[in-house]
């Protein structure tokens, strides 16, 4: 029986490690919630714009566009993120969502990042609209920007039905990736 508690020990200091590193980087949502939420949409929509000038056109295309404007993840062998952000419809908010991410195995640091998801469809617009708590992963199709800051012509005119795209990382943590974080539906 001895022999496990060391383990356990260990692993009650990375989780514990790993909750105090989230915890300490403020991306929650005050009292003014919602207005803070769309002030930070906007500037990372303008943002990507001005970075990336090919994305403008996947937003025309696209039948909504979920922004996350600041996620914060942490980890050290187990980990976790969470953002606030906005389902925008013709670039105006529909509703608002908390992305949740856990995860286990290698990854060591912490990162700031932004994304989004544009649904292609408006099948995906719905699924995802609908769903009690819709995850990252097989659905979506991760976009790739070129080293001029275009995106590649494959994405442009991709039948894909979710789209997503990570920018503005700052940090660095190994083995980061949208996969399994849960989206969910938040009234701020």
């Amino acid at each position: 029986m001895q022999s496990f508690l060391p383990l356990s020990r260990r692993r009650f200091l990375a989780v514990s490690a790993a909750a105090t590193l989230v915890a300490g980087c403020d991306n929650s949502v005050g009292t003014d919630g919602a207005t803070r939420i769309d002030n930070r949409v906007n500037a990372t929509r303008d943002f990507l714009f001005r970075s990336y000038p090919g994305t403008r056109e996947l937003e025309t295309k696209a039948a909504g566009v979920l922004w996350m404007p600041l996620v914060t993840k942490a980890g050290f062998f187990v980990g976790g993120g969470y953002g606030t952000g906005a389902l925008r419809i013709s670039n105006i908010t529909v509703d608002y969502y908390e992305a949740i991410q856990a995860s286990a195995g290698l990854q060591i640091g912490a990162q700031q990042y932004a994304h989004a998801l544009f649904f292609m469809t408006p099948e995906a617009l719905v699924a995802f609209r609908t769903s009690p708590g819709w995850s990252a992963g097989a659905d979506a199709t991760y976009a790739l920007i070129d080293q001029g800051g275009n995106l590649s012509a494959q994405t442009l005119i991709s039948r894909d039905p979710v789209i997503a795209l990570v920018f503005g990382q700052t940090g660095l943590i190994v083995g980061a990736t949208l996969e399994g974080t849960k989206y969910r539906r938040i009234v701020p």
